[in-house]
């Protein structure tokens, strides 16, 4: 089934691609959700006529992700935990504490988009990726410090 994405979908295309997906894929997930319509003639040329907007948006959209990355850039975060000996921690620094760490130091990230791997689990020096769009991921700093 070919379908025209209204959204950008991670690891399938931007906003206004006309990409093949599989038929439940597109019919269950992606059209409900008002991710993509079907590429039928009718909304290839409506396609056509919103390239503009859809164009525009992305380029707002990027212009706004590119400010929030040069704020992150100039953010190095401190998190406090409790730890007992050999620097484990008792619990775990996870991106929900990020996202609340940086929302406090002034830069609101949503934390779905703090891309951490595992939960930090010991003390020290750790670079975290948070995604703001699809070409855009800058690193930040966190030092994780045993609480005193």
């Amino acid at each position: 089934m070919k379908v025209i994405l209204r959204e950008d979908v991670d690891k399938l295309g931007k906003a206004g691609e006309v990409v093949k997906v599989a038929d439940g894929f597109g019919r269950n997930f992606l059209i409900p959700k008002n991710f993509a319509v079907q590429a039928n003639p009718r909304n290839l040329k409506t396609l056509e006529h919103d390239r503009a907007v859809i164009e525009a948006r992305a380029k707002k959209s990027l212009k706004a992700a590119q400010g929030v990355a040069e704020k992150l850039a100039a953010v190095s975060l401190t998190l406090k935990a409790k730890a007992g000996e050999e620097g484990k921690l008792f619990g775990a620094i996870t991106s929900r504490d990020i996202a609340d760490a940086l929302e406090a130091a002034g830069v609101p990230v949503d934390r779905k988009l703090v891309q951490l791997a595992d939960p930090i689990k010991q003390l020290g020096d750790y670079k975290v990726k948070v995604r703001l769009s699809s070409g855009l991921i800058p690193e930040i700093s966190v030092s994780v410090v045993a609480e005193g």
